[in-house]
């Protein structure tokens, strides 16, 4: 491989992990400062998650749109298209603190935030399809939304309000920037809607996703609060909800050089993911010292990651024609669990338990994950 070669795939690899860490970023900054939203927008902390829920709906929606068009018109193209959404959007939620405007702008930073995972997943696979670069490529989104629900919570004395929604913009318009530098990659005839439609194994692959993935981002929107109502600081509560997602940047890429090694791994690899993660979220529901609460976010955040490799990889081998689409196929499951997951775990703040009840809730329908994983093709 000659020297330009090679240049050419640093530079789209870089812009893939920027495209995903920068998207994914919105989808965990806002929840962490609901306590500080709440009174400034004059709503409840529940109404505050309906923040993300709106982000979400968008999100999912536009899944399957983003991956036919990313395997028609390049996941290059579309990528640079949802940064502009990002900005769209942070930049209305920043003109007033009126709940109506942000849920307007939150449902296009979802546009976004949709469309740009969906782009990276598959400009990344353009560059080197290789389970562990698409391992490399999920530990990057993992750092964006977890570095949103450790940073943004430290900037909130010093912008305020604002402090989600400048951060937001400030990162998507650097990816843009790295976006622009990247080489465009090409297109690719369209799969047939039908097909995707019935195609079972992709729904099963998305139902486990949305057992790991769907559920860890449910657990670290509210893992915050959940710490902070039960009397712990809010620097502490902040950097272990953090866990949930920061902890698969290493996981994710071990996932995918694991199943790059051993093929026949995939399912035991899932497997573990999900007893694990299940009974570390139950540990968050249980009122336990700090430091077991702290070890048990960072095994769920490990346990989450760990599947989204092979589930990725195993997903484009089934529809090869359509490698975009595949993946969005998958994901939607894991983002639709996130918008249903998100107000009903908020809800359960106003139970006995003080939240205690929805993160027993997360822990037991993330072990339903087995359930699909016996007919899964892994």
């Amino acid at each position: 491989m000659g020297r330009g070669r090679r240049r050419t795939l640093n530079r789209s690899t870089l812009a893939a992990l920027a495209l995903g860490a920068g998207v994914t970023w919105n989808i965990s900054n806002v929840n962490p400062v609901a306590d500080s939203l709440g009174p400034r927008y004059g709503v409840s902390l529940a109404s505050v998650g309906l923040f993300t829920t709106a982000l979400f709906i968008t999100h999912f929606l536009v899944q399957l749109p983003s991956g036919r068009a990313a395997d028609r018109f390049g996941s290059r193209r579309i990528g640079l298209a949802a940064a502009g959404f990002v900005v769209v959007g942070n930049l209305v939620c920043l003109s007033a603190p009126n709940p109506a405007v942000a849920i307007v702008g939150r449902a296009l930073v979802g546009i976004g935030s949709g469309g740009g995972f969906v782009a990276g997943a598959d400009y990344m696979r353009s560059a080197n399809p290789s389970p562990f670069l698409q391992g490399i490529y999920g530990g990057a989104t993992m750092a964006g939304g977890g570095l949103a629900i450790a940073i943004v919570p430290q900037l909130e004395p010093w912008l305020g309000w604002r402090a989600a929604y400048w951060t937001a913009l400030a990162i998507a318009a650097a990816v843009a920037v790295a976006l622009l530098a990247a080489p465009a990659d090409t297109g690719r005839a369209a799969v047939e809607r039908q097909k995707v439609a019935v195609d079972r194994r992709l729904l099963r692959l998305a139902a486990i996703h949305a057992a790991t993935f769907g559920l860890s981002v449910v657990a670290a929107d509210w893992a915050y609060e959940l710490l902070t109502h039960h009397g712990h600081s809010h620097r502490i509560s902040a950097l272990i909800a953090a866990l949930f997602l920061l902890a698969g940047i290493v996981t994710r890429p071990l996932g995918g050089y694991l199943v790059l090694r051993q093929p026949e791994r995939g399912r035991a690899i899932v497997a573990v993911a999900v007893i694990a993660g299940s009974l570390a979220t139950l540990l968050l529901a249980l009122p336990l010292p700090l430091v077991v609460l702290g070890m048990a976010a960072l095994v769920a955040g490990l346990a989450a990651g760990l599947p989204l490799a092979t589930l990725f990889s195993r997903a484009q081998n089934v529809l090869p024609e359509a490698p975009a689409v595949a993946v969005a196929v998958v994901n939607a499951g894991a983002v639709l669990t996130i918008v249903v997951g998100i107000p009903l775990a908020g809800l359960s703040f106003s139970l006995p338990g003080d939240g205690r009840i929805g993160f027993a809730a997360i822990a037991a329908l993330w072990a339903t994950g087995l359930l699909a994983l016996r007919s899964a093709p892994l």
